[in-house]
């Protein structure tokens, strides 16, 4: 994949460390998601990824009105950016059941649903929707292998399912499942890692209306399963990646048939020559993820650079002529996890036809906004 960053006017003002978001790559990367599915409606992308409101307004204008998130700060971000339809793909548990509820009842423009995979739990939110007057959406989240959340497809499933369906205070929306154990390389191996946790998800499915029950939608799969998940023509299926939006050097690297350009570069500069074989930069531990493993970003004009050490606000490198990069240089860089470190920012720059056209806020970076 080519990583190199577009043209942009007036790099030496901009503050570094920071995020620099291409808002065309943005919108040319979500055109690819919506051609990749067959369609807007198929999509469910989730916004941990980003979390910017107008991200989550770029995908409206495109078409796609159903979003995923991970926590009641995201939800509420999409919400109160115009987000149509909105699921919170994370178990509620403790007072998050009654910040749901709140959401619903400040936002109801949005329809919003949950997820939970245990019995106790759905008669908690169940108990406490009762309680409110209120009637939830809740997806039965089932595990695909992953062994995180969500439940094995079997008789205790099926049970669950039925509590949700008997309920008069819940809406049984459906099946989720999220394969992030998925991670072969080769497309072909990719394949053969989804289609177990396809098979059992659908035959599910199909026990389930078998029963009686309605099963409206099933939302599957991340961002390397994507468009395996994207080939199958079940009208009910919702297909949820996330990076791609912006993508990183994590998938960039790792996955060459997601033909997705990054959109999102980390800016950093020179602040040290400690050595005659290094460098140090600006790019510590609170400007990019700290997952995975080493290396945390590529160095566009290092690409293979040998990272020596990092701390809060320092990042050593060790790589061949150091002298060609005077203390103040800047460098580009792409993060190879670009979800935690967007979460590590309050604001990015953002640019549009090689020029900085202002700044977004990362609104839902934080477990709280209002609700």
């Amino acid at each position: 994949m080519d990583f190199g960053v577009p043209f942009l006017e007036g790099v030496q003002d901009l503050l570094s460390p920071s995020i620099v978001v291409f808002r065309d790559r943005v919108a040319a990367n979500i055109q690819h998601m919506i051609s990749v599915a067959g369609g807007a409606h198929r999509l469910r992308p989730h916004v941990k990824t980003h979390k910017m409101a107008e991200v989550v307004r770029m995908c409206e204008t495109a078409g796609i009105h159903k979003h995923k998130c991970s926590t009641i700060a995201e939800a509420e971000m999409t919400a109160s950016a115009g987000g149509r339809d909105v699921l919170l793909s994370y178990p509620l548990v403790g007072p998050n059941i009654w910040r749901f509820l709140k959401l619903q009842q400040f936002y109801g423009a949005t329809r919003f649903a949950t997820l939970a995979d245990d019995l106790d739990t759905v008669e908690f939110i169940d108990e406490a929707a009762r309680r409110h007057n209120q009637t939830i959406r809740l997806y039965l989240d089932l595990d695909l292998g992953m062994n995180r959340t969500g439940i094995e497809a079997g008789d205790r499933a099926f049970e669950i399912y039925q509590k949700i369906v008997e309920s008069k205070n819940l809406i049984a929306s459906g099946l989720h499942g999220y394969d992030g154990h998925v991670r072969d390389l080769e497309p072909l191996a990719r394949r053969a890692t989804v289609k177990p946790g396809q098979d059992a998800l659908f035959a599910f499915r199909d026990r389930l209306v078998g029963a009686g029950f309605p099963v409206p939608s099933l939302v599957m799969g991340g961002s390397p399963s994507f468009p395996i998940h994207a080939e199958l023509t079940d009208p009910a299926l919702e297909c949820s990646p996330g990076t791609l939006v912006f993508n990183d050097a994590g998938y960039g690297l790792r996955y060459e048939d997601l033909e997705f350009p990054p959109a999102a570069y980390l800016l950093t500069r020179v602040v040290s020559r400690p050595g005659h074989d290094r460098l140090c930069l600006d790019l510590g531990h609170k400007a990019v993820a700290a997952d995975p493993a080493p290396p945390k970003a590529r160095i566009l004009a290092l690409p293979d650079a040998e990272p020596l050490g990092q701390s809060e606000e320092h990042l050593v490198i060790r790589c061949a002529e150091p002298g060609k990069y005077p203390v103040g240089t800047a460098l580009w860089a792409v993060p190879s996890h670009i979800c935690p470190t967007v979460a590590l920012h309050n604001w990015v720059y953002v640019a549009e036809a090689g020029k900085i056209v202002g700044r977004w806020d990362v609104t839902a970076r934080g477990r709280v906004i209002t609700i």
